[in-house]
């Protein structure tokens, strides 16, 4: 058995996988299964409103997390891979107004963060700690469609009926089309040293057992830009990071003292070490704004 590039990288949003890819995960399957789902539609009644819930960890340190952002632009229809950094402060600052979301393939639904996306610390859910609920409803409130979701890390997010599938089920075996698997580094390395090949090359030969190499290589450049736009949007943003330590960000004054040497042609031989110690705040203060990153596969 092995994991795949795309299980181990995957593009979403900070600070957390679990607290913020997952929720979104979740927020946009519940779209899905209201639009598409076999769930028994009472006549006459029409989802109106949606409202959700937070429990266990997600209750406790939701915030902080950013998750409660997560849900919102989740039920908004965003997806942690594809969502446009630039939308999201007006995406928010818009359904905080209107009281309302707007999922494409979707009528418009009341949703107040105020009051319909509660962080209930009093009930966890009993399968995970990081458990939380959608429901919709109809215009006379009654409840017409609810769901249960756990967000397992990785971004993954599981049923609680998944969630027993997966605990109980006996640990797989290698896969037989991977030529080169491995359970620990000191498995891969000795492959290396028997085949000849790099640690690059047997993943390459790993991967291509499950996908084309046109979609290898589509998704590794989908990952590298993701991470070449965080590391732009991060040396050129300024302000204040969120939390209550008013934390400036540095990463874009860094880089222009850099860019002046360098312009400067005064010669440092650890140059190349401060621009990645630069690429590395930028990005860990994109993450800490709840901005569009590269987690492996997390990057709480």
């Amino acid at each position: 058995m092995f994991l795949s590039i795309f299980d181990l990288y995957k593009i979403g949003i900070g600070p957390s996988s679990s607290h913020t890819m997952g929720p979104m995960t979740a927020a946009a399957r519940f779209l899905d299964e209201i639009a598409d789902g076999e769930w028994p539609r009472p006549a006459g009644a029409n989802v109106a409103r949606l409202k959700s819930s937070l429990h266990g960890s997600l209750a406790f340190t939701g915030v902080g997390h950013a998750t409660d952002r997560a849900v919102i632009l989740g039920l908004a229809g965003h997806l942690p891979s594809t969502i446009d950094p630039a939308l999201i402060e007006p995406t928010l600052a818009e359904i905080t107004n209107s009281k309302t979301v707007n999922p494409e393939g979707h009528p418009t639904y009341k949703f107040d963060p105020k009051t319909d996306l509660v962080f209930d610390r009093e009930n966890p859910l009993p399968a995970h700690a990081n458990g939380m609920t959608f429901s919709a409803l109809a215009a006379d409130g009654r409840t017409l469609l609810k769901r249960v979701y756990y967000s397992i890390g990785g971004g993954f997010v599981v049923t609680e009926e998944e969630l027993q599938r997966i605990e109980t089920a006996p640990a797989p075996p290698h896969d037989p089309g991977a030529p080169y698997p491995f359970k620990n580094s000191k498995e891969m390395l000795e492959m290396a040293r028997k085949s000849g090949k790099s640690i690059a090359q047997m993943k390459q030969a790993n991967e291509l057992t499950r996908v084309d190499s046109q979609k290898l290589n589509d998704g590794l450049d989908d990952i590298w830009n993701a991470m070449e736009e965080c590391i732009e949007r991060g040396i050129h943003a300024e302000g204040i990071l969120p939390g209550g330590l008013k934390v400036k960000r540095r990463a874009a004054k860094l880089a222009e003292q850099l860019g002046e040497r360098r312009r400067s042609n005064r010669y440092n031989p650890l140059e190349a070490n401060d621009w990645l110690n630069v690429y590395a705040m930028a990005v860990n203060e994109e993450n800490a704004v709840g901005s569009r990153i590269v987690t492996a596969p997390t990057n709480g």
